[in-house]
């Protein structure tokens, strides 16, 4: 009566070194009124939460030890590369744009991150690093282009912050805020409050 729903078993990567990065059984219900899928998941992962975090740190702190705030178009390139000083953000992209395509996903419409096409930092007198962002989302199976800004709160040891606005696509104007609690290293499936 409520929606349909899904029983799922995966593997899942290391996105930057295809490393097994553990496996997951998940629940995925669609509810039949329009609102995000509702998700239950338990992940066995291949690495402790201690290598985690210190991988969280190493790239807190590559980000954080700049001079001058971080800026850069399109990444990738038109050829697929990224600048390895702009990895760091591309990593950023990647963990708080799955809470936009979360929120978007629906029982017959799927997004991936296509590319950044702009991103700026923000210098803040606390910890916390901040990103404004101009994403690009390939929606499936419709290939249309979906623009997004985003503006992303992280520090290590707190959920990641997102907001979110999306330009009005053809098929409906869509927007709206969430936030998304997990790690740049692997962010997690659950939903924060909003923010």
């Amino acid at each position: 009566e409520s929606g349909h729903k899904y029983y799922l078993q995966f593997s899942t990567e290391d996105y930057r070194t295809g490393e097994d990065a553990g496996s997951c059984l998940a629940t995925v219900l669609y509810p039949k009124k329009k609102s995000p899928p509702v998700v239950s998941i338990k992940c066995s992962h291949t690495k402790d939460k201690k290598e985690i975090q210190e991988e969280d740190n190493r790239l807190y702190q590559r980000i954080r030890h700049q001079t001058k705030p971080i800026t850069g178009n399109n990444i990738p390139d038109s050829y697929g590369n990224i600048e390895p000083a702009l990895e760091p953000v591309w990593a950023l992209a990647v963990a708080g744009s799955s809470s936009i395509m979360w929120e978007k996903s629906t029982e017959i419409l799927g997004y991936f991150l296509a590319q950044v096409k702009a991103v700026k930092q923000w210098m803040r007198k606390d910890d916390f690093i901040e990103f404004d962002y101009t994403v690009l989302l390939h929606e499936m199976p419709t290939q249309e282009i979906i623009s997004c800004h985003m503006r992303l709160t992280w520090l290590p040891g707190h959920p990641l912050k997102v907001k979110h606005f999306c330009a009005p696509e053809s098929h409906g104007l869509d927007e709206g805020s969430g936030a998304e609690s997990g790690s740049a290293a692997g962010a997690s499936a659950e939903k924060g409050g909003t923010s």
